[in-house]
């Protein structure tokens, strides 16, 4: 009863700011970890308050310097509190800032939220009631059954994580007692050689001159074409003068990877999975596609991958990815403690350029991936390629929170739910797209729910990194952890499509920066080409997606400044989507002209309203289904169909689930003749929509396979086929990517060269 009672007390205490960080983001920012230590700390030792706000206006009556040069702003910052008073600090903007944006965003992360009707966005209400009680039930839950909340040393270094603080700090540890072998310092003067030839070392000691990056910053790219027995088409685009296009190496040698210790052991294991008897014996640890992606990683080049499918080559790619990802931590980490061994060996006084070897933050490596899911397999393959045997586990802290907070319940999941493969693919497991974590790695352990500014990787979604980064003119806001990203990691991209693009081009315009406070960093070790702000020149980009898009390409092109050059996987769909249909209708592909591509969106509209729709009004053309992919045509054509008063309904990704019935059940029977219907419902949901008789795609699909699936809908009702189906497409020149991947390469360009309206006729076999 007394640590009950305790509980309560220690919940009363709290501020309204703390309360609700503790019930909406438990995950970012552990309750049991900062807030609580800052509460014990005011009632054990009142004075810990006034210190800590004396620093934090000391630290803020310091921001205003003198700007003279990049590296004398750097310095100036060195005046500022100290390191493990500014991740308090930082701990606290994150824990104020997404407490305040929670209620912009939805568990979608959907863009749109704000432009719903009124009756389809209170569907949320009861969602984040559920959540709010919930994490009331878990704050009750830990206070009740864990340790004694009074003013416990042990209590305090269990919630604040002290020992693993100082365990993981890269400054107060050495190679000999990381590696636990005392010839470390032997060991690497006879492989300085190898070392020297490592690409990581190549791309990371390479000193750009001014020319080299006035001429990346200005200059347009040069490229050049090769094609790969597994990737294919590959597009090489580079800048500078010495461009090399690389040939795929047929035959992988271990050596020649220059895998960190205990990597060369441990890949082959983890990797077993994927590989086939028809591997090589010279080859037995890569497939033929993670060879060549890996080719391309490990020469520091961004690489843009747009083939990847949750269904067939998905985790081939992630543990590519996550085996290069480590290997750049490991090396840097060692780079960090070997140094911080000579450096203690060297006579006093005496001083040093050579030892450069970290960013102005530690994170040096940043995966955006778009659920929880994604995020648990990332760490669950970090911990096995960590794990050289059985007999030799490592210490993961925090791992038995993390299966709670990133896994699933398997019951959660209805038990006759039928969805199509991909689908179950791609929403398998937790699939919440708010979150965060930090990961700090040694080569023998590992700290999850590490502070940002102590982590080595971040694994994150767009949302979750921009309720962290804030936006302009907020208060609370943090992007200092992103300004020494060596590896941007952006998975399932066409995934953020569905959810908000504009997060992830807001991360994009915040990452390699330089920060606003020093952080503890120690300048003399600290890179030049991060004082001189070039970190976004050598930054390594690897974006992977399931489709070629304008937006995605657009990140690619704009965003990524590598001085080692690019990489992108061109191929041509020779067979579209349309041949998987297997309903016979005529599709009818509309050609609207516009000026330029933002003046696509107005001349479709009214292409639509004065051409297509007058030809669908007559009560004959009942059960019209129109499919459109943007949310905000969506709302524009529901606002017309109300002013002309037609009889429709809609289904949208806001729509509550009593609504959708009505309006399925209202379609088939024919009481309402249109249905609008977006294409994020049918990514979230994927229901057969029966009843359908005539089609319009207002604008291709995203996914092109959408097409066909929609498309076979129209049997569903009955299997017979009725001559008087149709199905009618807008599209525009600038659409040829979309156009491409439904009804292939060769029927695009005819169609792009004609400006006639084409007709098409499947049989289920074209």
């Amino acid at each position: 009863m007394g640590k009950r009672r305790g509980g309560r007390e220690l919940l009363r205490s709290l501020s309204k700011k703390q309360k609700k960080h503790l019930r909406e983001f438990g995950e970012e920012h552990p309750f049991y970890d900062k807030v609580l230590l800052l509460l014990l700390l005011h009632s054990c030792f009142p004075f810990q308050s006034e210190n800590s706000d004396k620093s934090s206006a000391e630290s803020d009556s310091e921001t205003e310097l003198e700007q003279v040069s990049v590296y004398h702003k750097l310095l100036a910052t060195l005046k500022t509190s100290p390191e493990s008073e500014s991740e308090e600090e930082e701990d606290e903007s994150e824990s104020e800032e997404a407490g305040e944006s929670e209620t912009e965003m939805d568990s979608g992360g959907s863009q749109e939220a704000g432009e719903a009707s009124g009756d389809e966005d209170k569907n949320d209400v009861p969602e984040q009631k559920e959540a709010t009680d919930t994490a009331e039930q878990m704050l009750g839950q830990e206070q009740t059954d864990g340790a004694d909340t009074s003013c416990d040393l042990r209590v305090i270094e269990e919630f604040t994580d002290v020992k693993h603080e100082s365990e993981f700090s890269l400054e107060t540890n050495f190679m000999e007692e990381e590696s636990g072998d005392c010839n470390a310092s032997k060991r690497d003067s006879n492989s300085s050689q190898a070392f020297s030839e490592d690409p990581f070392k190549q791309h990371m000691d390479r000193e750009l001159e001014e020319k080299e990056v006035e001429k990346i910053s200005t200059l347009p790219k040069t490229s050049s074409q090769s094609k790969w027995p597994r990737l294919g088409q590959l597009t090489f685009s580079s800048t500078l003068e010495k461009h090399k296009t690389l040939k795929a190496d047929k035959e992988v040698d271990a050596r020649q990877l220059y895998l960190h210790k205990p990597l060369e052991s441990t890949w082959p294991k983890v990797n077993k999975q994927f590989l086939s008897s028809v591997n090589k014996p010279s080859d037995p640890s890569f497939t033929p596609l993670q060879r060549e992606l890996f080719c391309v990683m490990n020469t520091y080049q961004d690489l843009f991958y747009p083939e990847r499918n949750a269904l067939t080559n998905g985790e081939e790619i992630r543990h590519a990815y996550c085996l290069h990802a480590l290997n750049h931590v490991l090396k840097a980490n060692a780079q960090v403690l070997s140094n911080n061994a000579k450096r203690r060996d060297q006579k006093p006084g005496t001083e040093n350029d050579d030892y450069r070897d970290q960013g102005l933050t530690r994170p040096k490596v940043l995966m955006i991936v778009p659920f929880r899911e994604c995020a648990l397999r990332i760490v669950h393959i970090f911990i096995s390629l960590l794990e050289v045997n059985d007999k030799r586990k490592i210490d993961v802290s925090n791992k038995k929170r993390f299966k709670g907070e990133f896994g699933s319940d398997p019951e959660e999941k209805p038990p006759n739910l039928k969805r199509p493969e991909d689908y179950e693919a791609i929403f398998a497991g937790n699939i919440d797209d708010h979150f965060r974590i930090g990961v700090a790695i040694l080569q023998k352990s590992m700290r999850l729910y590490a502070p940002f500014y102590s982590s080595d990787i971040i694994i994150a979604s767009p949302l979750g990194m921009r309720t962290v980064i804030g936006a302009e003119g907020e208060k609370k806001r943090d992007f200092d952890f992103l300004s020494s990203i060596e590896i941007l990691v952006i998975d399932q991209a066409d995934i953020y499509l569905m959810q908000n693009w504009e997060h992830v081009l807001h991360l994009m315009r915040h990452i390699n920066l330089l920060p606003l406070d020093s952080h503890g960093v120690d300048f003399s070790r600290v890179r030049m080409l991060n004082l001189n702000n070039w970190s976004k020149y050598y930054r390594q980009t690897l974006l992977f997606s399931a489709l070629q898009d304008p937006q995605i390409n657009s990140v690619f092109n704009k965003h990524c400044f590598n001085y080692a050059g690019q990489v992108a996987v061109r191929n041509v769909p020779l067979s579209g989507s349309i041949s998987h249909v297997a309903v016979q209708l005529p599709h009818v592909f509309r050609r609207l002209e516009a000026e330029n591509v933002t003046a696509v969106i107005e001349t479709r509209f009214q292409f639509f309203i004065n051409k297509v729709l007058p030809e669908y009004r007559d009560a004959i053309m009942s059960h019209t289904l129109i499919y459109v992919p943007s949310y905000f045509d969506y709302v524009r054509l529901r606002n017309y169909f109300k002013k002309e008063d037609l009889n429709f309904t809609h289904i949208c990704e806001y729509t509550k689930k009593a609504a959708v019935c009505r309006a399925r059940r209202f379609f088939l029977k024919g009481e309402k003749q249109f249905l609008l219907f977006t294409e994020r419902f049918h990514f979230y949901k994927r229901y057969t929509i029966k009843g359908i008789r005539n089609l319009i795609f207002y604008e291709l699909p995203t996914y092109s396979h959408f097409y066909s699936e929609i498309c076979n809908m129209m049997k569903a009702t009955d299997n017979e086929m009725d001559p008087t189906w149709t199905c009618t497409v807008l599209y525009s020149k600038y659409d040829a990517q979309k156009l491409a991947a439904v009804v292939g390469i060769d029927r695009t360009a005819q169609m792009l060269q004609s400006k006639k309206t084409v007709h098409l006729f499947v049989t289920g076999e074209n």
